[in-house]
């Protein structure tokens, strides 16, 4: 996964990743949040679900501490990360910039 992940991020369209654990309820929200997002940005960005039980490593690479944590990537470079429940206006728009 590390190598794919490192690819995705290293595109040139915006990448939005969700960085949740199944257990956790807020990353549910999010998760529907993401789905609105995703209709509003179209092919503009990409979004991609890492489950950090799944891929810690990735995780504490990026300084995920909490969940969900969001975070922008273009062209391999960390553009904006937060955590918490986001909502759609906040994360389109956040899109948007680096589209």
């Amino acid at each position: 996964m590390s190598q794919k992940f490192q690819e995705i991020i290293n595109s040139d369209r915006p990448v939005l990743i969700d960085f949740f654990a199944t257990w956790c309820q807020p990353c549910k929200v999010q998760s529907s949040v993401l789905n609105t997002v995703k209709e509003n940005i179209g092919e503009g960005a990409r979004i991609i679900k890492v489950d950090v039980d799944q891929y810690p490593a990735i995780a504490a690479q990026y300084g995920v501490r909490g969940v969900p944590t969001l975070a922008i990537f273009k062209n391999g470079e960390l553009l904006w990360k937060e955590s918490g429940v986001h909502d759609v206006n906040t994360l389109t728009h956040l899109l948007q910039q680096y589209i």
